[in-house]
């Protein structure tokens, strides 16, 4: 059968040849094409919006297969639903032990953290079986080595000492790992830093047993020029229920609405407002005069002054952005940043945050060789026909 078959393809005739060639080149030329109006498409912001507003319609909009189902089948789903509502209150149920294992161990947590505290401020001096810490490279040196390294730091140390005064504590501990984190950097401005410098502490505090789910994060200050306040706080309510008009949104706790503190600033010294100076021309006179306007300034401390939610619940736009930020931070301050202070001093923290994105990128390349695999897997695959050569075969 194989003879007989290239026996007819010996017998073509060289213009049909030409024939299919000239097919194949136009059907080439037709997938350029194609592929070249496609990617001048997506190009196009206006296309874009049209095919995004086509795309956010189809949300939440049913498929067509639930109105094909027979009734009796239609039925059962429902108390397939009514069974997903309870597993919903149920799962708050979780949550709300959750919460209580939280309050359970921040009570253990806490003296740790007020060690922290009193090292940061000086009020406490580690011990040196206190301070010592291994560092990976050290693991494959020997006792000897590492006596001789140890030695060699600790002269080095005391000639650091002895050329400057001895800093107490660790000084703008809280303000380095503000700067540290994207999150918080953003929010801080230069006027901002001579203040935060004064911060001691950060405190989460959580809602007494019985009482509706919050939290609180609570600054501690030392004395300073700026303002009167020994602890600046922000509470955050939180829900951890199902909505009765949509159950099956429930995804966990949500924060509700935050409520902040007055700052008592010192006259001259609040870093929220600036003042501003504009001239005015009197439309009969034209006298000109400097009117002096006071106005809101970018601060970190604008934290302190969420905007408040109505009891409608409903917000502008331009609130629902402040205040969806404002969970995010609170959030993250108190899941990230209290609990694991140091790190972010380090930068450590920030590093394994890195490492994350980077084993994303290592999965998408271990995907890549899983196809790359399959197809010379599959018996229907020729690499004689494959366009693209070996990676080590490419030209550079």
């Amino acid at each position: 059968m194989a003879d007989l078959d290239n026996k007819e393809q010996a017998e073509l005739d060289p213009a049909d040849m030409e024939d299919v060639e000239d097919v194949e080149e136009e059907e080439a030329g037709e997938d350029s094409k194609a592929r070249q109006l496609t990617v001048q498409m997506m190009q196009n912001p206006q296309i874009l919006a049209a095919l995004q507003e086509r795309l956010d319609g189809l949300v939440g909009s049913p498929s067509g297969y639930m109105e094909s189902l027979p009734k009796v089948v239609k039925r059962r789903v429902n108390a397939l639903k009514n069974l997903q509502v309870k597993c919903a209150h149920i799962e708050a149920k979780f949550y709300e032990e959750v919460h209580e294992l939280e309050r359970k161990y921040a009570a253990l947590y806490q003296p740790l953290f007020d060690k922290r505290s009193d090292i940061i401020k000086a009020v406490y001096e580690p011990t040196d079986e206190e301070c010592e810490w291994k560092q990976e490279d050290e693991e494959e040196l020997t006792v000897s080595k590492q006596d001789e390294m140890k030695e060699k730091a600790k002269l080095e140390d005391e000639k650091k000492d002895e050329e400057k005064e001895d800093p107490k504590g660790i000084p703008e501990f809280w303000l380095t790992v503000f700067k540290n984190v994207d999150l918080l950097s953003e929010m801080l401005q230069e006027h901002d830093e001579p203040i935060l410098k004064h911060l001691q502490d950060i405190k989460v505090k959580f809602s007494d047993a019985g009482q509706p789910m919050s939290f609180t994060l609570e600054f501690y200050f030392e004395r300073n020029d700026f303002f009167t306040n020994t602890v600046l706080t922000k509470t955050y309510k939180m829900r951890s229920e199902p909505d009765e008009s949509d159950p099956f949104s429930f995804d966990g706790p949500e924060i509700m609405g935050c409520t902040g503190c007055t700052i008592d600033w010192t006259k001259g010294k609040n870093v929220t407002l600036k003042t501003i100076k504009k001239k005015q021309k009197h439309k009969g006179r034209g006298t000109v005069r400097t009117v002096t306007k006071t106005v809101p300034n970018d601060s970190f401390f604008n934290f302190f002054s969420p905007p408040e939610v109505p009891e409608n619940g409903e917000l502008d736009e331009d609130s629902e952005a402040v205040l969806a930020a404002d969970f995010e931070i609170g959030h993250f301050i108190r899941e990230r940043i209290v609990p694991r202070a140091v790190l972010y001093f380090t930068g450590e923290a920030i590093e394994d945050d890195d490492d994350d994105y980077d084993e994303e990128g290592e999965e998408a390349d271990d995907e890549e060789g899983e196809e790359e695999a399959d197809e010379e897997n599959d018996p229907d695959y020729d690499p004689k026909k494959d366009t693209n050569p070996p990676a080590e075969c490419k030209q550079q």
